[in-house]
């Protein structure tokens, strides 16, 4: 049996949806999953306004949110704002190509990056309503000139400008992070030669959206996600026990905490699991940029994060190792991060070395 094709230009017309795309009825959203979630609006020039007593303010909400569910909205933040309507529409140009153009680009299998439709040709159910595109923010341009050639150049370009401004962002957020959890700079000495990943996102228009999901529910394995979303609704965050959406805001980007910055803080702060859906009418699009240690840095939380109270709660990995991990071992979902440990406990037991080149 052949895998499935995911073509956007095809299935988009298609009322019939393949059985590879279509959910469990556990799964699917429901009418009351589009009730909105109420996160913290973060301020970020008023952090680094100079004044001790606003900055504190700013890290204690940041905080309270990142110990709830790892959620957080962010304004002002310094990101120009035509940057971001440039690779917004860059990038719908490069989803709006035929899949064979796209394909010129196609990500490998054990790889990380290039363009996916799909997870086809990696699994055979569950599979997700989108097609994404994956390049390395140090080399962003370098990249997709040598995989899609010259005339990409511009792209490259933009999406080199995006990942320095996400780059530069991010240090900033591991601030007020650091703050929050009375750590200082160190969270930001840390992700210093940050090896991150730069994703678009591209999430069809579907007849059937009530059947499918765009991104099913899971956990970030990375550090932290800065999103920026088009003008369409479509991330859904799962909090006390329930879905709820947070629909896009002119200017602003979305926040969250993932497994590794979980482990990272010593699980003070949490990882949340989160989904995409679709809709009838309207593609999507979102531009997500995940932080990422240096491959070979060994996440171990900061001494002060550790006592009694809480006790390491994972034991000592690298990035490159857990990458692997989700990569070549397990598909990342709700479950990733205590997989991940026991994984590595067992391996540890059994006198197996993890560390990856």
């Amino acid at each position: 049996m052949q895998p499935l094709v995911f073509d956007a230009s095809v299935l988009s017309r298609k009322p019939d949806i393949p059985t590879e795309l279509v959910w469990s009825e556990k799964d699917r959203p429901t009418s009351d999953s589009f009730d909105e979630l109420d996160l913290p609006v973060i301020d970020l020039a008023s952090f680094f306004s100079g004044n001790d007593e606003t900055a504190l303010e700013i890290a204690k909400q940041v905080g309270e949110a990142c110990a709830k569910h790892g959620f957080f909205l962010l304004t002002n933040h310094g990101v120009d704002e035509g940057l971001l309507e440039e690779a917004q529409r860059r990038t719908e140009g490069f989803f709006r190509m035929s899949l064979e153009e796209k394909e010129r680009v196609k990500r490998k299998a054990g790889e990380i990056f290039g363009y996916a439709s799909s997870f086809t040709g990696r699994f055979a159910s569950n599979l997700p309503w989108k097609e994404t595109l994956s390049i390395p923010t140090n080399a962003a341009e370098e990249y997709i000139v040598k995989t899609l050639g010259d005339d990409f150049q511009q792209y490259g370009n933009v999406l080199q400008k995006y990942s320095n401004a996400m780059n530069k962002l991010v240090l900033e957020i591991l601030e007020v992070l650091g703050l929050s959890l009375g750590v200082g700079r160190w969270f930001r000495d840390f992700y210093s030669d940050n090896d991150s990943i730069f994703r678009a996102n591209y999430y069809p228009s579907c007849l059937k959206p009530d059947l499918t999901l765009g991104t099913g529910p899971h956990y970030d394995p990375t550090s932290v996600t800065i999103l920026h979303q088009d003008e369409i609704t479509g991330l859904q965050v799962f909090v006390d026990g329930k879905w709820y959406t947070v629909s896009p805001k002119p200017n602003t980007f979305v926040i969250n905490i993932g497994d590794a910055f979980m482990a990272l803080t010593n699980k003070r702060y949490k990882s949340c699991m989160h989904r995409a859906v679709v809709n009838s009418t309207a593609a999507r699009k979102s531009l997500v940029f995940f932080l990422c240690p240096r491959k070979d840095k060994i996440l171990r939380p900061p001494e002060s994060l550790i006592n009694a109270e809480h006790p390491r709660a994972y034991p000592d990995f690298t990035w490159a190792t857990m990458e692997e991990f989700t990569q070549k071992h397990y598909r990342a979902d709700t479950q990733t991060a205590n997989v991940f440990a026991r994984w590595l406990q067992k391996n540890k037991e059994e006198g197996i070395t993890v560390e990856w080149d």
